[in-house]
């Protein structure tokens, strides 16, 4: 393989009911910093219909070039056809780098994309960099940071001998690059046409889950339990300062696996990536693991009765004390000012 016909990098830009989701403009602000380091660009792929508006978007969110893909039987989700239209256009132009985000359609087309162009690939990444090839240094590779046994260590992986570099990542970890609309517009429309054979499914209806609470990723606000919540009765009164506050609640994998709350309210490596506004900890010693998912936060809170907790070294506010007096105090106060 001639690794030197490789160039650029190509942000593959999920999109839901023809809205371009949170996790393509996380990446795109990732592939500017990467592409900073390759002299290279970023080249935002969307495949959907009638898109062309959010397709700007994509520019204006950092992308140098947006290719868009637009054809009736890539308007919804389905794996083949998705997989045949990135298959296609990868072995054609040949960029460096393809990044997905870690999601239920990333996870279920980046896989059988890097097959078909036979390359490796690195799920569920919370780290990028841009490094020297350790045998020949003008070769610069993509490391890509992963964790590995339970979140108990963390890897990072490179594919040097192969071409594209393929990763998918978490939502949450990447921060967006500035958004502009006077960025220039460059948009390629890219045609292309489905085989029968790709059509083996037919969608019948679309049936949405109406979450009753905030996702945690989007939340501005969050008002997190620890093992220290000794059960799950008392997650009430962190529901409450959440909602005093207009945020939701969040949890440690200590409170997950106790079965005390449930497993999308996990933040950590293991968990989701979260940055809040503002990060209230309640109960939680601050495992590096937890922390790897919460300290961008632009603003922590930690309360917890051990003074020696891991929390307090990132936290811009620390309360040593009993969180079953800090946390009612709290919502009286609130409540007191109208809140």
């Amino acid at each position: 393989m001639n690794l030197s016909e490789y160039k650029g990098i190509f942000i593959f830009a999920e999109q839901r009911d023809r809205k371009v989701q949170n996790v393509a403009l996380e990446l795109i602000g990732k592939g500017k910093e990467l592409a900073e380091s390759l002299k290279t660009t970023v080249t935002a792929v969307l495949i959907g219909k009638n898109m062309l508006h959010e397709a700007q978007k994509l520019n204006y969110a950092g992308a140098d070039k947006v290719i868009y893909i637009d054809n009736e039987d890539l308007d919804s989700y389905m794996t083949e056809p998705y997989v045949h239209t990135l298959h296609t256009l990868i072995t054609e132009r040949k960029p460096e780098i393809v990044l997905f985000g870690a999601t239920a359609i990333g996870r279920d087309l980046a896989p059988r994309v890097s097959a078909r162009v036979h390359t490796g690939l690195t799920a569920d990444c919370t780290g990028l960099d841009i490094a020297p090839d350790d045998e020949d240094s003008t070769i610069l590779n993509l490391m890509m940071t992963r964790p590995a046994f339970g979140g108990n260590i963390m890897a990072t992986i490179a594919c040097p001998k192969h071409r594209p570099q393929m990763a998918t990542v978490r939502p949450g970890v990447m921060k967006k690059a500035d958004y502009s609309e006077s960025n220039k517009v460059n948009i390629e429309e890219y045609k292309i046409n489905i085989p029968k054979s790709c059509k083996n499914v037919e969608i019948l209806d679309t049936v949405r889950i109406i979450q009753e609470k905030m996702n945690i990723e989007d939340a501005v606000v969050l008002v997190s339990g620890g093992r220290g919540m000794k059960g799950p009765e008392n997650y009430r009164m962190l529901e409450e300062l959440a909602d005093l506050l207009g945020g939701t609640v969040a949890a440690s994998r200590a409170a997950v696996d106790a079965g005390w709350v449930a497993k999308d309210r996990q933040v950590g490596q293991t968990g989701k990536t979260v940055r809040p506004n503002l990060y209230i900890a309640c109960g939680i010693s601050g495992a590096i693991q937890h922390l790897a998912g919460m300290e961008e936060s632009d603003f922590i809170i930690a309360i917890n009765k051990d003074e020696t907790a891991p929390i307090f070294e990132i936290a811009d506010v620390g309360i040593v004390g009993d969180i079953f007096k800090i946390v009612p105090a709290l919502i009286d106060e609130l409540k007191k000012a109208g809140r």
